[in-house]
């Protein structure tokens, strides 16, 4: 089947879809966790090809890990779609309202977009989560995984789309776009007029190309090369955690630290610390002339580090003499996405949050905690760096649009 011929498909479910009651849809996403529960055997067979297939590729390990599903894991993405039934349902909040001067009384509601195009790498729980965030919201989702996944994504939907039609929604509004080849994504970002909106999550090469080649609306989930910065005034107890847990607690996703950018009058003080806990950690230090000079087991780092996002067990890391030198590296080399400051002064703190320009500020707080589920959002559809429309973890409101609707009397003008 043709993209044109799903998107057109998925078209059609919108409309009912939209027209859905929150009751309808949160029933459709708990029988949709049953469903991955239940079939979990048949998932993890799915995604043993996918792995075996990714090792056979020399795929890193941080790759695998992505990639990989078992058990817990399913569990994890039924979880996330039964939260998803608990959270309010942003279709038919009233954004504003009032009555005019004439008398017309004038509400501006949230609907749904329609259709959503979701491209991704990796992941097959983006599977879940994508489809369970756009169903709740009253969007059908057209999903283009990678072809890494193709085994895993195609079990997961074949499983989500019988449990859609089995609780009396469209079956259509989940639907999963071939990833044999860059046909399926090149057609995905032409098909204007069928698919309203298209998100990009993935490397920096994938929403590159979907930015700039996209003839439908796109949102941009940006890459993540988070910094975090040790003030003057940090607690250095307090830096080493936050260093340690925003570069550790998870290698692979776009809200780890990538970079440490350490305050000069604190290098002597810090820095050692903090290097031989991050590569007792098993991270690799790739670190500027004054941190190289703190130990031997840092790699001298090249411009390229500054801008890496490694997604692997790698920090760059440099010394600055000020808060202006900080800020200016992070504007040089930062994404927008999160940027984090340890420090004990409430001037510095505020500074940074004013000046610094990202998505997240965290203030003596772990650059994980950008994410849809830690902010009580429930499940995210991805983190926008962008500052049109949605900026942030995107959650279901972010996933509606709105209309005006104007209620008179024989009112005319």
């Amino acid at each position: 089947m043709t993209v044109q011929q799903q998107a057109s498909d998925a078209r059609i479910a919108s409309l009912d879809l939209a027209a859905a009651t929150r009751a309808e849809k949160d029933a459709a996403l708990l029988l949709m966790a049953d469903r991955l529960v239940e079939r979990a055997a048949d998932i993890v067979t799915a995604n043993e090809t996918d792995i075996a297939n990714a090792h056979a590729a020399n795929l890193s390990g941080a790759v695998i890990d992505r990639l990989t599903l078992n058990p817990e894991r399913i569990e994890a993405m039924a979880d996330g779609l039964r939260q998803l039934a608990a959270l309010p349902d942003p279709v038919g909040d009233v954004v504003r309202g009032s009555t005019l001067a004439n008398g017309l009384e004038l509400r501006q509601v949230r609907v749904p977009f329609g259709v959503v195009g979701i491209v991704y790498e990796g992941r097959p729980n983006v599977t879940a989560d994508a489809a369970g965030i756009c169903l709740k919201s009253g969007n059908a989702a057209l999903l283009r995984g990678s072809g890494s996944a193709m085994s895993s994504n195609a079990a997961i939907v074949s499983v989500l789309r019988t449990a859609v039609d089995d609780a009396g929604l469209p079956a259509n509004t989940v639907q999963l776009l071939d990833a044999t080849s860059r046909d399926s994504v090149k057609e995905l970002m032409r098909a204007r007029g069928l698919v309203d909106v298209l998100i990009p999550r993935g490397g920096a090469s994938l929403i590159k190309t979907v930015v700039e080649e996209s003839t439908v609306p796109v949102i941009e989930t940006g890459v993540g090369n988070c910094h975090v910065y040790v003030d003057e005034a940090a607690d250095l107890e307090k830096a080493l955690a936050v260093v340690l847990n925003s570069k550790t607690q998870r290698l692979s996703t776009c809200n780890t630290a990538e970079s440490l950018l350490v305050h000069s009058a604190l290098a002597d003080s810090f820095l050692p610390l903090a290097i031989e806990e991050l590569i007792t950690a098993g991270v690799t230090v790739h670190g500027d002339a004054r941190v190289a000079a703190v130990s031997d087991d840092v790699v001298p780092a090249t411009r390229e580090d500054w801008g890496t996002e490694y997604l692997s067990a790698d920090i760059a890391v440099a010394v600055v003499d000020s808060m202006e030198d900080a800020l200016d590296h992070i504007r040089r080399y930062g994404t927008g996405h999160t940027e984090a400051i340890v420090s004990e002064s409430v001037t510095a703190t505020r500074r940074f949050a004013s000046r610094v320009d990202a998505a997240a500020v965290m203030i003596n707080a772990s650059t994980r905690f950008t994410d849809g589920g830690e902010f009580g959002f429930g499940a995210e559809i991805g983190i926008s760096t962008q500052k049109l429309h949605a900026r942030g973890p995107m959650g279901l409101p972010e996933l509606t649009s709105t209309k005006y609707i104007v209620t008179g009397n024989g009112h005319t003008r």
